[in-house]
């Protein structure tokens, strides 16, 4: 993969994450042409202070950052991957007990070519804690976050490009709770590293 594509704008970009220790020094040393900023945790969290940072700044594009977990043996702990799509489910609709109306919005596809591998993204609302969860969720995606559906959603409104890059801090499952406290921190930083050797932010 290149490196991103560049908008000719002079507007920033706005870059995210849900909260601060996924910025690693970011606020301490903010990235030329960017606005940086927290969204908050959870989709409807994230989607509301995503469309007031639009508002107020104007950017000319969003790309938010952060951690995830896998449902699978890949990608690895450690990997830092783009989310070519995103998707808003739950196991309840995966199981067959719950549907969503036909016209809510529940798929996202990303607008940023990011040089990192891509990979569909599932949001659900909450973290899932069993291997049967993880193992039906996996069947449509290969990792799991909390913010990118209600991210892309706001930026899709405003008529933006969004994308994301995340690192993996977990497996999905039992543990996934105490890997990712052991974690986070660590790909968290080593992704902004890798986001800086790749020319996506200087």
């Amino acid at each position: 993969m290149g490196r991103m594509t560049p908008r000719k704008t002079s507007a920033p970009g706005l870059l995210l994450a849900a909260f601060p220790p996924e910025l690693a020094d970011l606020f301490e040393h903010p990235p030329e042409g960017w606005v940086v900023a927290c969204a908050g945790i959870g989709l409807v969290a994230a989607a509301a202070e995503t469309a007031r940072l639009i508002a107020l700044h104007q950017p000319c594009q969003v790309l938010f950052i952060g951690t995830c977990g896998a449902y699978g043996s890949t990608p690895l702990l450690g990997d830092c991957v783009s989310a070519a799509e995103v998707l808003a489910t739950s196991l309840g609709e995966l199981q067959g007990d719950a549907f969503r109306p036909g016209l809510e919005r529940t798929h996202w596809r990303a607008g940023l070519e990011l040089p990192f591998p891509g990979c569909t993204v599932a949001n659900p609302p909450a973290i899932t804690r069993s291997a049967e969860g993880a193992h039906l969720l996996g069947s449509v995606a290969q990792v799991e976050h909390l913010e990118a559906a209600g991210v892309f959603e706001a930026a899709r409104a405003a008529g933006i490009p969004a994308g994301a890059v995340l690192g993996v801090a977990n497996t999905v499952g039992p543990q996934a709770h105490e890997e990712w406290l052991a974690h986070h921190a660590a790909v968290s930083r080593r992704l902004v590293s890798l986001l800086r050797e790749r020319s996506v932010l200087r």
